[in-house]
C-alpha cells in the first residue's frame, strides 16, 4: 500500500503542509488569509507580476483583505507570492482559483485551469494534493485535468491526489467569510476525497463530503442558477408590476412576512460578479452533451442580461419629458462595482448601463469611492475612466444621476436634494420624490 496519503495526512494534522495557491485574485487571496490565520505556511503563484510585487510589499489590492495582515505574515516569512512556477515542487497541496469565464459565444473558457493543470503536470510529484475550486461544469476534474495530470505517469488516489471543492465566496458579506461557510468536497477517489475533506477541516467551520467530483462541481451550479432564475423572475415582475402601476418594492416586503414557502430576491439593473452571469451557462454547454436544452436557465440569463437596456430606456423616457435628448446629456452612474461595499467589478451592470449611453451618445462619468479607476475589461476594452468627485455642483449639472449600485456611504436624502433627476435601480430611496424613477 502507497504510504503517500499517511504522510500528507500527518502533515495536514500537524499544519506542516505547505499550501500552495495558483491564482491570487478575489477568491485566492482570501483563501491565502485563511490557511495563514490558521497557521499553515503559505506560497501564493500568479502569472501577474504587478499582483505578486504588491502582495511581496505588504500591499493589498482586495479591499478586504488588510495591508497590516499582510506585512504582519511577511515578517514570520510565513507567506510569499511567486511567478515562478516551479516552486510548485516545494509545496504539499495545490489548489487552483483560477478564471473560468465565457468566450464570446458564451461557451465555457477552459484554457486558464487547463493551462495551469499543464504547468502543474511539470512539477507534480507523489504526495501532492490538487483542489480545483473554480467553478466549471460536471465533469471537469476528472475528465479534463485527470488526462493531463495522469500523463506523468503517476497513480491517481496512491501517488497524487485530486478533488475539486466548490468557492462559496461572497464579497462584502459580513454574515460569513470564507472560514465560516460550509464547504462541498468531492474527490476522484475516497483517499483524495478523505484528505481534501481532511485539508479543509482544519480551517472551515464544517465541511460537505459528497461522493464525487462531478457532484461537488453541479452543486456550485445548482446555488447560482438557483440565484440567477429568481432573479430573473422577480426582474421580470418588476417591469409587469411598473406597468400595472404596483412597487414591486412594497410587494417584495409583504411576501417576505410569509415565513415559510417564500424567500426574497431582489431586482435591479443586472447581474453582476464572476459567478451568477456566468456559471449557468457551463450547464447549458455541458448539457448540450445529453441532448438537451436548457430553456429556462437561458431565458433566465436572457431577461437579466437586458435589465441594463431597461435602465437606460427609462431613462431616455425621463429625459425626453423633460424635454431633454440622450445625445450630449450628462449622466453621472453611481458606483461601478458589481454589488454594494465592494470594489470588485466583474460583470457589473454599470459597465453595460455606461457603454450603452455612450453608444446613445450620452456624456457618462461615475463616481464610486471603492473603484478609483475602471479599465481593462475584456468585453468593454474601450472604456476607461476613474471616478469623479460627487459635489452637489456636480449633481447640479448632471441631467441624470443613476443609482447603479447603493453603496452604503452614499446620502441619498442628499444626492437627491440637488440632483434633478434620479433614476434608482436599487430602491436606494425609499420614499418617493417628483425628481426620482425606479428602474
Amino acid at each position: 500500500m502507497s504510504q503517500e496519503p499517511i504522510g500528507l495526512e500527518r502533515k495536514i494534522r500537524t499544519r506542516q503542509a505547505r499550501i500552495g495557491v495558483i491564482g491570487l485574485g478575489y477568491v485566492g487571496l482570501p483563501l491565502v488569509k485563511l490557511f495563514l490565520t490558521k497557521g499553515f505556511r503559505v506560497t501564493g503563484f500568479d502569472i501577474d507580476p504587478k499582483k505578486v510585487a504588491s502582495l511581496n510589499k505588504g500591499r493589498s489590492y482586495i479591499r478586504h483583505i488588510s495591508t497590516r495582515e499582510l506585512r504582519e505574515f511577511l515578517g514570520k516569512k510565513a507567506f510569499r507570492a511567486t511567478t515562478g512556477f516551479a516552486g510548485l515542487r516545494l509545496v504539499d497541496v495545490i489548489i487552483i482559483c483560477v478564471p473560468t469565464p465565457l468566450d464570446a459565444h458564451k461557451n465555457p473558457d477552459l484554457s486558464y485551469v487547463l493551462d495551469t493543470t499543464r504547468v502543474i503536470a511539470r512539477y507534480l510529484r507523489k504526495g501532492h494534493l490538487v483542489i480545483l475550486e473554480s467553478t466549471t461544469y460536471p465533469g471537469t476534474t476528472d475528465e479534463e485535468m485527470l488526462p493531463i495530470l495522469a500523463e506523468t505517469g503517476l497513480r491517481p488516489g496512491r501517488d497524487f491526489f485530486l478533488a475539486f471543492s466548490p468557492e462559496r465566496e461572497d464579497p462584502g458579506n459580513t454574515s460569513f467569510s470564507t472560514g465560516t461557510i460550509p464547504k462541498v468536497v468531492g474527490g476522484l477517489t475516497p483517499a483524495c476525497r478523505r484528505l481534501a475533506k481532511l485539508l479543509y477541516d482544519q480551517i472551515i467551520v464544517r465541511t460537505v463530503p459528497v461522493s464525487s467530483t462531478r457532484v461537488a462541481e453541479a452543486v456550485k451550479l445548482l446555488e447560482n442558477i438557483f440565484r440567477s432564475v429568481n432573479i430573473a423572475l422577480v426582474n421580470e415582475l418588476k417591469i409587469i408590476f411598473e406597468r400595472l402601476d404596483i412597487d414591486v418594492w412594497e410587494v417584495i416586503r409583504a411576501a417576505s412576512s410569509k415565513p415559510f414557502g417564500y424567500m426574497p430576491f431582489y431586482p435591479g439593473p443586472g447581474f453582476g460578479g464572476h459567478c451568477i452571469p456566468v456559471d449557468p451557462y457551463y450547464l447549458t454547454y455541458k448539457a448540450k452533451e445529453v441532448d438537451y436544452s436548457t430553456k429556462f436557465i437561458e431565458l433566465a440569463g436572457e431577461i437579466n442580461t437586458r435589465m441594463p437596456y431597461y435602465v437606460v430606456n427609462k431613462t431616455v423616457e425621463a429625459l425626453n419629458r423633460r424635454g431633454k435628448s440622450i445625445k450630449n446629456a450628462r449622466i453621472l452612474v453611481l458606483g461601478i462595482a458589481y454589488k454594494k461595499d465592494i470594489d470588485d467589478q466583474r460583470e457589473s451592470p454599470a459597465l453595460k448601463i455606461i457603454s450603452v449611453f455612450k453608444e446613445k451618445g450620452g456624456r457618462v462619468s461615475y463616481n464610486d469611492p471603492y473603484v478609483p479607476r475602471s479599465a481593462g475589461h475584456r468585453e468593454y476594452p474601450g472604456l476607461d475612466l476613474s471616478s469623479v468627485p460627487m459635489t452637489a455642483a456636480r449633481l447640479r449639472a448632471s441631467d441624470a444621476v443613476i443609482i447603479a449600485t447603493d453603496h452604503s456611504v452614499y446620502d441619498y436624502d442628499w444626492i437627491v436634494r440637488h440632483a434633478p433627476l434620479v433614476v434608482d435601480t436599487r430602491n436606494a430611496v425609499k420614499k418617493k420624490r417628483k425628481n426620482v424613477i425606479k428602474a
